[in-house]
């Protein structure tokens, strides 16, 4: 493509995240969360990076299937399960994991004619309610289920909402033990922030998500700074052209920036279609050649201005880094509102991705 806006993924990053992983978490196996297709960075362009995984980790039947029939034959987990009873059928047919948060799916497991045995995920309900039995009821659903010839393994799954806050598992650790009190059963509870920095919810198999990808789980940098972990995903472009303001002049839509003096500033080929956050407001953080400036104004559909005073040499072709190596997702993330995660999905079909 002629437009230089682009995106690359990093294999050997991702490779040793996987292994920051396994340093955090070594007495557990390793579900690699690889839902909305590998967070942006596209399941098929990613998978064979993460190959010495124990399990990938997703919500879509068709990802599942996609990785099947691209060779891997290891687990794979669904972590909302089944969605209608039909798709049993498919989960026998391609050997799948499925989570079970639901009395439906229970009745939908003790009706269906599979060739083998499914083994199961019980969700159970920490704290967080959206989905799982809460802890009174899931001894009956254990029960319901280790009763039907349907169902093979079983695992106690749970999810926590604050996970990177210091004291917020403590409660729902509690909730989780009144559950699987009296029940001989592996775990698989931590997911990014508690495989990083609780320990004592690593159990048996952990689900890493945002931190295979190299961002924070709690969207502050920082906080993962000294892990080891690297940026997967880089986007970036060129400057296509340049512009000389004078005092008091606007830059872009609703003139939301003006000059205060002279200034050269450059226009760059990415924007909001291209999954750059509109709402990203002045003082966002970008990188010229290596050398970080900032935008300015509004971010338009297909381009945004930044300041070319801190890199003077700087001029059309030069290099622009939005998110990666130099400039952490999580920056731009947090200039916008937002979370590193959403930056990752919201990358747009239109930008070129390319694998390094």
């Amino acid at each position: 493509m002629s437009r230089p806006t682009g995106a690359t993924v990093n294999q050997q990053a991702l490779r040793h995240n996987l292994a920051v992983v396994r340093q955090a978490a070594p007495g557990a196996r390793v579900w690699s969360v690889v839902k909305a297709n590998a967070y942006g960075h596209g399941i098929a362009r990613v998978w064979q990076s993460l190959a010495d995984t124990d399990g990938f980790a997703l919500l879509n039947m068709e990802e599942a299937i996609l990785l099947r029939e691209q060779g891997w034959k290891k687990p794979i987990l669904l972590l909302e399960g089944f969605f209608h009873a039909d798709e049993l059928a498919l989960i026998d047919r391609y050997r799948l994991t499925t989570s079970v948060h639901s009395n439906w799916q229970i009745q939908a497991l003790a009706k269906a004619t599979l060739s083998a045995p499914v083994d199961v995920y019980l969700k159970i309900n920490s704290g967080m309610n959206r989905l799982g039995f809460r802890p009174e009821q899931a001894h009956a659903a254990w029960q319901k289920l280790r009763a039907l010839p349907n169902v093979g393994e079983m695992t106690l799954m749970a999810h926590f909402a604050d996970a990177d806050n210091p004291q917020g598992l403590v409660e729902p650790m509690k909730r989780i033990e009144q559950a699987a009190e009296g029940l001989a059963c592996p775990r698989s509870l931590s997911n990014s922030a508690a495989t990083l920095w609780h320990p004592q919810a690593h159990f048996d198999w952990v689900r890493p998500g945002i931190i295979l990808y190299g961002a924070s789980p709690s969207g502050n940098w920082q906080d993962i700074a000294s892990t080891g972990l690297q940026p997967v995903m880089t986007l970036h472009s060129e400057i296509i052209a340049v512009q000389q303001l004078t005092a008091g002049e606007g830059v872009g839509y609703g003139y939301r920036y003006h000059a205060s003096a002279a200034q050269r500033i450059g226009i760059v080929a990415c924007g909001y279609a291209d999954g750059y956050p509109r709402h990203a407001p002045t003082g966002t953080p970008v990188s010229v050649d290596g050398i970080r400036t900032q935008t300015l104004g509004a971010i338009s559909m297909d381009m945004m201005m930044i300041d070319l005073e801190p890199c003077p040499q700087a001029g059309i072709g030069s290099k622009v880094e939005l998110w990666g190596n130099d400039v952490k997702i999580d920056e731009v993330a947090k200039a916008a509102g937002t979370v590193g995660y959403e930056l990752m999905c919201a990358l747009a079909p239109r930008v070129p991705v390319g694998v390094i």
